[in-house]
């Protein structure tokens, strides 16, 4: 035994464990303010709060990604990384993995309501949906499996259903590709699948993926600048808007 009392083992115990409960910490999972302060632990307090992160992954995570690699999450708004959001200028909500899927998504969504049809009229029920909880995926490699980690969104669900062709007209469908083309390609289009998916738009890219930050960074300059971003309606006939849409078809 060391002169204090502590034993080398008992210290690196207890360093992993802060390491381990501040990183769960910067996923959304912990909001304990042990944690957050700056000053050490106690033993006790480091034990209670890697207590109830365990408790809140059980009941939150399900440790199966979605098609693009994301976890899905058991439940919405109920301290993980899975929030509602409200959709600026829309009148409407929807729930999405927090961060930069949200920033995009919700973009997608604006745009979508401004430019190709717009949503929730006349108490339209269900104009659009987010998450959905993993026991109504029914194949996870299928896109419309993202809803279940947050990171897609399906507009009316109930009228463009999966293996449907033909929803949109020609003009619309420039409108959504010119969408696409603003998220330089972390957003997908489900119509364009080989088994099209009309209503739904999802994220490509995997966590970590720096193109998402970039996206998203840009999308929140457009959000603070008067004059830009969703709302400002685009010539999406434009030759060099085009051009970059065909990038993504």
């Amino acid at each position: 035994m060391s002169p204090t009392g502590i034993t080398r083992r008992h210290v690196l115990t207890a360093a992993a464990g802060v390491v381990a409960a501040a990183s769960l910490a910067s996923t959304g999972l912990l909001s304990t303010p042990a944690v957050a302060a700056s000053q050490p632990l106690r033993d006790d307090e480091l034990k209670e709060a890697l207590r109830r992160v365990e408790a809140r992954r059980r009941r939150l995570l399900t440790g199966r990604p979605s098609a693009n690699g994301w976890e899905m999450q058991k439940a919405a708004d109920d301290g993980g990384d899975i929030v509602t959001r409200h959709v600026a200028g829309t009148g409407l909500n929807v729930s999405v993995r927090m961060g930069y899927p949200a920033t995009v998504l919700v973009h997608v969504i604006r745009r979508f309501h401004y430019e190709v049809d717009t949503l929730g009229l006349h108490d339209e029920p269900n104009p659009v949906q987010g998450w959905v909880a993993p026991s109504a995926v029914r194949d996870s490699r299928l896109p419309e499996s993202n809803q279940a980690s947050g990171t897609a969104v399906v507009v009316r669900p109930d009228f463009y259903p999966p293996g449907v062709r033909g929803g949109f007209t020609t003009a619309q469908q420039l409108s959504i590709r010119d969408i696409v083309a603003d998220a330089e390609g972390v957003v997908r289009w489900g119509g364009d699948d080989r088994r099209p998916y009309e209503g739904l738009f999802y994220l490509t890219v995997r966590p970590g993926d720096t193109r998402l930050a970039r996206v998203a960074a840009k999308i929140r300059t457009w959000n603070e600048t008067p004059g830009s971003g969703a709302g400002v309606v685009p010539d999406v006939t434009e030759p060099s808007r085009r051009r970059q849409a065909a990038r993504y078809h």
